[in-house]
């Protein structure tokens, strides 16, 4: 009995310890994160001359460049940032976007056009 006991007042002194401490949690999604610089979101390609480092680099193999089509497959990307860091033109980015759930398989394709726009 004396143990039962015990435990209950252990139980109230942790309850009443959290009570009054600021919440750990955000209210989400009206409350977003303040992220940091070095977080790595979804990434973004512009003007890839289709060198095929980032293909190299990539340990998921999420990356394919398909003729004017730039296909990174977010299914696989594990948001390492290797195919940013060692992108000799900086062409790819990790931004902050960091909401990519979906209930459709295809939204987690992301398709770049990488075409020279004005050449003949």
């Amino acid at each position: 009995m004396l143990k039962g006991i015990k435990g209950l007042i252990v139980s109230m002194l942790t309850v009443f310890k959290h009570l009054f401490k600021n919440s750990v949690t955000l209210e989400y999604p009206e409350k977003k994160i303040i992220l940091s610089n070095n977080f790595r979101g979804m990434p973004i390609v512009e003007g890839c001359i289709k060198c095929g480092t980032c293909i190299k680099v990539c340990p998921s193999g999420a990356i394919k460049i398909e003729s004017d089509n730039f296909n990174i497959n977010m299914e696989k990307c594990i948001f390492c940032g290797n195919c940013a860091y060692y992108c000799p033109k900086n062409c790819i980015k990790m931004s902050d976007n960091y909401e990519l759930a979906s209930s459709d398989k295809n939204d987690l394709s992301l398709n770049f056009d990488i075409s020279k726009k004005g050449e003949e």
